[in-house]
Order: structure tokens, then C-alpha cells, then sequence
């Protein structure tokens, strides 16, 4: 029997009803048995400013540190802006990263699916988050990448996912909890 890991997710989109968060969503309930997901909010954090980062960091620094870095491993689900990510995830990965030498993300298993309704469902935005991932140490799953382009019809108008996706989704958080289990090992 596999052991259950707690998987940060965090969405790039900060729109409550965001296409990525949808997906992030919907990979919570298909998600293995052997991992929990739960998102991590980004939107109540300020912009990373070493200078209120200091002995006492503002209580949203605080909480979301605590809670990427309580997390076995991180999932990020994003869309792309301007071929990469948007500021609000830049600005979490930069909070979660400092003080230099206690990043919470060091060490997790992470994954990266990029969500755009565009029809290269935000290649670049993949892309430049796993190069982030090489500094801050983060141990990326390869394969299978995650591009859902066209994401604007995978979900329908009662925001059920559309039957067309789900296997594509579904054997993308399977094979994360695969990778999660390897590494955690």
C-alpha cells in the first residue's frame, strides 16, 4: 500500500471561476489514491519586497509558506501570459524561495499543466516555469508534458468536464502520482 502525499497546487489564474482553476479541480477528483491535493492561494500575496520580509513577513508570506512548504510535493496548473507565466505565480514562486537558503519548494516533486484556450495550450508558460523549477530545486515529472490548448470546451456550460478531457487529464495526474511516489521513496 502506496502512502498518501499532500500536493500543493497552485494556480496561475487568480479568477475564481478560471479555466485552471476548473482543471485544478478536476484533477483533485481524479487524482490518485496516493495523493491529496489541495490548492494553495496566491492572490492575497504582495508583491515580493525583501524589505517587509523581514523578522516579522507580512501573515500571507506566513500562511503560504506553511502551507507549500507542509506539502510533499507541488503541482502547478497555469495559463500563459505573454509566452510566460502570469506575475501573480512569479511572485509566489519568489515569496515561497526566500529567505535565500529556505525555500519551501526545494526538494518537492512538482509537475507543470499549462491551461489556454489558445491552440498551443501555453507552451511558453510550461516552459518557463520548469526552468524556474531547476533553481529552486523542484524535481519535475518529464513525461508526460501538459498542454491542454482549446481549454475553453473542457468543461461544459454546468462546468462538468467534458468526457473528451478527462483521459487526457486523468493519465496526467496518474502518472504524477507515480513520479510522486518514486521520489518520495
Amino acid at each position: 500500500m502506496s502512502n498518501v502525499y499532500n500536493v500543493a497546487v497552485v494556480v496561475g489564474s487568480l479568477r475564481k471561476a478560471s479555466i485552471n482553476r476548473k482543471v485544478a479541480l478536476a484533477l483533485a477528483e481524479l487524482a490518485p489514491a496516493n495523493l491529496k491535493l489541495k490548492i494553495v492561494e496566491i492572490g492575497d500575496l504582495a508583491l515580493y519586497n525583501e524589505d517587509i520580509d523581514g523578522d516579522s513577513p507580512p501573515a500571507a508570506y506566513s500562511t503560504f509558506r506553511q502551507d507549500v512548504g507542509s506539502s510533499d510535493a507541488v503541482l502547478f496548473v497555469t495559463p500563459e501570459y505573454n509566452r510566460s507565466v502570469p506575475a501573480p505565480l512569479k511572485n509566489a514562486i519568489d515569496v515561497g524561495s526566500r529567505p535565500y537558503g529556505k525555500s519551501v519548494w526545494s526538494g518537492k516533486p512538482g509537475a507543470v499543466i499549462s491551461v489556454s484556450p489558445g491552440a498551443i495550450g501555453g507552451f511558453g508558460a510550461n516552459q518557463h516555469l520548469r526552468q524556474s523549477f531547476v533553481f529552486l530545486n523542484v524535481p519535475c515529472m518529464q513525461q508526460p508534458e501538459a498542454y491542454l490548448g482549446g481549454a475553453g470546451s473542457a468543461f461544459d456550460e454546468a462546468g462538468r468536464l467534458s468526457e473528451t478531457v478527462k483521459p487526457f487529464l486523468q493519465s496526467f495526474i496518474n502518472a504524477y502520482g507515480q513520479f510522486v511516489e518514486q521520489h518520495k521513496k
